[in-house]
């Protein structure tokens, strides 16, 4: 069964020709040569489950940072859609400033938009100074706000000189670009401009590490902390779950970034690279071989022999301690097929930990992705720019003279290359099964062809589908914000991730909701059984 096949032909021919190219079947020969279309705007009509340029700045970027006060610029909406939908965890610092629990927004209204909105922005900026008396405030712009022309950069210049602290806008109203993956760039240029590289306090370990891409969903964060600080790392800064402003503002002085999300924040570590000369190195620390990799690609970069010997001391004592779980939860999920539809590096991370319980991938997919995350980044020189990426500001980032230090001679650095993931992304479509389906920006309709067609026992999504699938007789679980469980991060979160499938599956209500196929005789799923376009 062609699966691709009998999905695009429910389509008419303008859609087919645009879809055509979003999906692909793996064929293991063809390896990463296979070329998969992806970050271009969806067609008008499609029911896609992207989010837009302002929630990949504020929602994903900017607004996890504890101790800078986020102002939504536009309507409530829009703050709250970025604020209540995700489970960034923080806890306040010794300052006692965490404002993530807060939805701060101008409340633009109809008059606002008539008449301009800056002086209500200028309101808002003056009332949480008063109120909260952050160090730090953020304005990003929604979609009113560039259509009316409001300068939230004279505003956020105003208010440095009238408080005294960074003020920083971001334009990223959500029309800019094809995703919310504009406003990742976006959101990473601004950091590098207005915040890296402003404070040279020193690290005080000798092994001084950034984790990037990281947004402590359920916790996610602090249990990947606690490895790396069991093995004798110090986190100068994460980017940017429960992160802070000095994190963020000495992280030029680390040793090595650590990129999680490549999509999200890779802008940033290229352009450290560029500044202060610093390496950085892709990591996976999901799932337990991952991890392990992981641990051992950043012992390896730093070439300490007791550094070698306490990450795998730490190894032994983290597997030894998860083995009879794991070994119990595999065997409940042995056998079992899984698709997953979710952005940033999710998608691909979390095949390496189903792998590991014996779960098969089906289909996978990314909301926002380029072409890169799928492939690799040996192709980005081949990706040719459009329209919507000339919309999204190119920092041009010289190297600092005075901060710019080498960590690796070019011998060591060539040897590094070729061992391990020292600043390359291979890309999803290597890693996963010969014969299953990767999809860019699956939508509504081929949400449910393809769980007609492939029939996965577990569904990895958003909220925007979860309930749909469900109610379809198929178990999902959302990886954007873990069912309030979580974290599923590190050794210990492989455990609770392996529990809360289990659970799922096995819980006496899935009895109660059975799925079309299985009320069908073998062979009777047609292909005009499939959901219309």
């Amino acid at each position: 069964m062609d699966a691709k096949a009998e999905v695009l032909s429910r389509y008419n021919a303008k859609v087919f020709k645009n879809r055509k190219d979003h999906i692909l079947r793996v064929d293991r020969d063809a390896g990463c040569a296979q070329e998969i279309a992806a970050n271009t705007r969806a067609l008008p009509g499609i029911m896609t489950n992207r989010g837009c340029c302002y929630a990949g700045c504020k929602g994903v970027v900017v607004g996890p940072i504890r101790d800078a006060v986020t102002i939504t610029h536009g309507p409530i909406g829009c703050g709250f859609y970025t604020w209540g939908t995700r489970r960034n965890k923080a806890r306040a610092g010794e300052d006692g400033k965490n404002f993530i629990q807060y939805c701060f927004s101008t409340d633009m209204q109809e008059p606002d938009i008539v008449f301009g909105g800056d002086k209500k922005l200028r309101r808002a900026i003056r009332e949480a100074v008063e109120i909260f008396q952050p160090k730090t405030v953020f304005i990003c712009s929604t979609c009113p706000v560039g259509l009316i022309g409001d300068d939230i950069h004279a505003v956020a210049a105003e208010a440095e000189k009238e408080f005294g602290i960074t003020c920083t806008a971001f334009s990223c109203e959500g029309y800019k670009g094809v995703s919310q993956s504009a406003g990742h760039h976006i959101a990473n240029n601004g950091l590098m401009k207005r915040i890296i590289g402003s404070n040279d306090t020193p690290p005080a370990a000798k092994f001084a590490v950034n984790l990037l891409g990281e947004y402590n969903i359920g916790g996610d964060g602090w249990e990947v902390e606690r490895i790396l600080k069991r093995v004798g790392y110090e986190i100068v800064s994460v980017f940017t779950g429960d992160g802070n402003i000095e994190g963020i503002s000495r992280s030029h002085l680390s040793d090595l970034n650590l990129v999680q999300c490549h999509r999200s924040i890779n802008y940033v570590a290229e352009m450290m690279k560029s500044a202060y000369g610093m390496d950085w190195l892709k990591v996976n620390f999901v799932g337990l071989d991952a991890i392990c990799s992981s641990l051992r690609g950043m012992a390896e970069y730093f070439n300490d022999d007791a550094l070698k010997r306490r990450t795998e001391e730490v190894i032994a004592d983290e597997l030894a301690a998860v083995a009879e779980d794991t070994a119990f939860l595999k065997s409940r999920l042995e056998g079992k097929t899984a698709a997953l539809f979710v952005g940033g590096s999710r998608s691909h991370h979390y095949q390496a930990l189903l792998q590991e319980f014996g779960v098969r991938t089906v289909l996978a997919g990314y909301e926002f992705a380029h072409r890169d995350d799928y492939e690799g980044r040996s192709v980005i020189p081949d990706i040719k720019e459009d329209a919507d990426g000339k919309n999204i500001e190119h920092l041009d980032v010289e190297k600092d003279p005075a901060r710019y230090r080498v960590f690796l001679s070019p011998e060591r650095y060539a040897e590094l290359k070729q061992r391990i993931d020292l600043e390359e992304y291979r890309g999803m479509i290597r890693d996963m099964p010969d014969g299953s389906y990767v999809v860019d920006d699956l939508n509504h309709f081929e949400t449910e062809a393809f769980t007609a067609l492939l029939k996965p026992d577990i569904f990895f999504s958003g909220i925007k589908d979860k309930y749909v699938l469900q109610k379809g007789g198929t178990l999902s679980r959302q990886l954007h914000s873990y069912d309030y469980s979580g974290p599923y991060a590190g050794f210990r979160g492989a455990v609770l991730f392996g529990r809360d499938l289990v659970m799922g599956l096995y819980a006496p209500a899935r009895r109660m909701v059975v799925p079309p196929w299985k009320k069908q005789a073998a062979g009777a799923q047609a292909k005009g059984d499939l959901p219309h376009a």
